[in-house]
């Protein structure tokens, strides 16, 4: 039997354990990112390890998510990453250069390399022919200094595409139809391959589009063979010496296989307030809209944005509708204004925003009370928009350009096929890598400012733990539930500032709570339903609750990076045995758990006493990750082992 493209590239970086789907394995990482979100935190946790320099082929911190420097937080922030990364070998993107996702694939990604990024978006490498993986600061902090990364060996779902996209039906229709086949829930542990005649079909930016967005899959990561296509892509980037050709062998064997037809694709629209809340733009057509916004790590290449601005040319935006545009990197944001797209996106009322996150994450534009909002978004959670009330939906690049100048929402296939905008790939792009500083071979002062606190050491696991459920939730609790993004994001350096806005938008109260809690010695616990700690690789989704008191969270069911990190800190991430009891434990319980070094060892179900009844629960962790929850955490066990 041959091999398919993951375990190829999974074989080639193999350090520790053996290819059979369910064990862990230790890979090694050849490249690593960070986002300014997370980054800072990574590598406080990466100068606590004393390792003097970064052991990858390339480490690059990208500024993309606090880009507002509306206080000094952010610019502190930025600076301390600078002078850091100039020290410890790791290149510096600036603020302004663009978003990680888009201007890692365009500059450094590498087919058949392996990327390691503490931004859950990560797997958009994929659409070059990497396995690229999100995972949280601590994960990408020990890949930094030399450590292989630990993951489950994956099982390989295969997406077969057959056919060729009609005009106007998008590489964002195509993985809007792949979540309404395989939902956000039940895929951890799986990797999704791309295959098929179709995949010929797709350049590499609309491959991106789909790899991107496979995230809220929630799978591990999603990739693309490396063909001539990628090497073209490379070429253009005047990179087509890292090219090598990828694909699957002949008799490649995949877990499953699931056939598109890319010849009867239609238009598609993930509704409020999840991305696999999906339906076809046709059943939806007329809806009145306010805003459009088009952009984020999913969708703003120069394709997308050359699609966009001759749609828009020439025409002029719906008076109701504000319609905003963020180019996805600065190389793309110079074309587009080098060959007069941007020129036609402004003359049709068009509000042109950063090379930034921004309004994806809810840092801007967040819509007018109980808005209808269009984007080409990767996420519409219940106010990540930064409007509790807004109503968001997930659309193509071309549905939101037409629906936008409409003031309702538009379906393409309603507009002639000749109206419709082929864009092809420049032979060339725009290289200047001028705002990428390199790291200086000399050691300087690290800047450090008031907000930049330190990294959060944790203690040994106790034996026993006695507390409170401090807070029980629903169903696909999202990380932004947990830690809110946005403004508050200012405080990711300074954990006991951010710990105040825990579940801020679920419970008010909690951290308060919580704190209470912890100073009459009693340890706080959480119960969630399916899907708990979707959404965002933010790990202060663990910190701030450990900070708080919190040392278990129980769950019918977690996705895979918060489970990771939940563990990185000290925190047991719990599965309830009997999804029934759910029903039967309150919060404001007591709880009580005793012979917990034998029982998380010994690898058997973890029985605790809640409000005068005894539950039992599982915990789905591997030797290592329980010898880590052992000594309180990642960083923890890390020291004592470089010891």
């Amino acid at each position: 039997m041959g091999d398919n493209v993951v375990y190829k590239i999974l074989k080639d970086h193999l350090v520790e354990g053996e290819i059979v789907p369910g064990s862990e394995i230790g890979i090694r990482i050849d490249q690593t990112l960070t986002q300014d979100a997370t980054g800072t935190m990574a590598y406080l946790q990466f100068e606590a390890m004393g390792i003097p320099r970064v052991r990858t082929e390339i480490s690059v911190s990208y500024v993309d998510h606090n880009t507002l420097q509306t206080g000094f937080e952010n610019s502190d922030d930025h600076r301390y990453l600078q002078t850091m990364n100039a020290n410890y070998g790791i290149h510096y993107s600036r603020a302004g250069n663009g978003i990680c996702h888009q201007v890692h694939l365009e500059r450094f990604g590498r087919p058949g390399a392996t990327l390691l990024g503490s931004d859950s978006h990560t797997p958009t490498g994929g659409g070059i022919g990497m396995i690229a993986i999100g995972a949280g600061g601590l994960d990408v902090a020990v890949a930094m200094g030399g450590g292989p990364f630990f993951l489950a060996c994956p099982r390989v779902l295969n997406v077969r595409l057959t056919g060729r996209l009609r005009p106007w039906v998008s590489a964002k229709d195509i993985i809007l139809q792949v979540l309404s086949i395989l939902t956000t829930r039940g895929n951890v542990g799986t990797m999704i391959e791309y295959t098929g005649p179709g995949v010929a079909m797709l350049s590499v930016p609309e491959r991106a589009t789909i790899t991107n967005m496979g995230a809220e899959l929630g799978v591990t990561t999603s990739v693309f063979p490396s063909d001539n296509l990628t090497r073209a892509f490379l070429r253009a980037q005047a990179r087509e010496s890292s090219w090598r050709e990828i694909l699957p062998d002949p008799d490649a064997v995949y877990d499953r296989t699931v056939e598109i037809d890319l010849d009867r694709l239609e238009p598609m629209i993930a509704r409020p307030h999840s991305p696999d809340n999906i339906e076809k733009v046709s059943a939806l057509k007329g809806m009145k809209i306010n805003q459009v916004a088009i952009g984020s790590c999913t969708n703003s290449s120069y394709r997308d944005l050359a699609t966009v601005a001759a749609i828009v040319k020439g025409r002029k935006v719906h008076p109701d509708v504000s319609l905003a545009i963020a180019p996805g990197s600065r190389q793309v944001f110079e074309m587009i204004a080098r060959d007069g797209a941007l020129a036609d996106m402004i003359a049709a009322g068009a509000r042109i925003m950063e090379s930034a996150c921004g309004f994806c994450i809810g840092a801007g534009q967040a819509p007018q009370t109980g808005g209808v909002s269009l984007r080409t978004n990767n996420r519409n959670f219940e106010g990540r928009s930064g409007t509790n009330s807004a109503q968001v939906y997930l659309v193509s690049p071309e549905t939101a350009a037409l629906s936008a100048l409409a003031g309702e929402l538009v379906d393409p296939m309603d507009v002639s096929a000749e109206m419709y905008p082929a864009v092809d790939a420049p032979e060339s792009f725009i290289i200047d890598d001028s705002m990428i500083i390199p790291p200086s071979d000399t050691t300087a002062p690290v800047f450090r400012g008031p907000n930049i606190g330190e990294p959060p050491y944790t203690v040994p696991l106790t034996d026993a733990i006695n507390g409170l459920i401090q807070l029980k939730v629903g169903d696909k609790i999202t990380t932004d539930h947990i830690m809110p993004a946005g403004a508050r994001l200012i405080y990711r350096s300074n954990i006991p500032k951010y710990a105040e806005y825990v579940f801020e938008n679920v419970d008010p109260n909690f951290s308060t709570r919580a704190l209470e809690g912890k100073a009459q010695g009693l340890y706080g616990a959480i119960l969630g339903g399916h899907s708990y700690g979707q959404g965002s690789s933010r790990e202060h989704a663990a910190i701030c609750p450990m900070y708080l008191g919190v040392r278990i969270v129980m769950a019918k069911s977690f996705e895979r990076i918060h489970a990771a990190n939940l563990v990185n800190f000290g925190i047991l991430p719990l599965v309830l045995a009997d999804e029934s009891d759910y029903e039967l434990i309150a919060q404001g319980q007591k709880f009580s758990a005793t012979g917990l070094h034998s029982r998380i060892m010994g690898e058997g179900r973890i029985g605790i006493r809640i409000g005068g009844k005894e539950f039992e629960f599982e915990l789905q962790a591997t030797r290592r990750q329980r010898e880590i929850l052992m000594d309180g955490g990642l960083l923890n066990y890390t020291r004592s082992r470089m010891r």
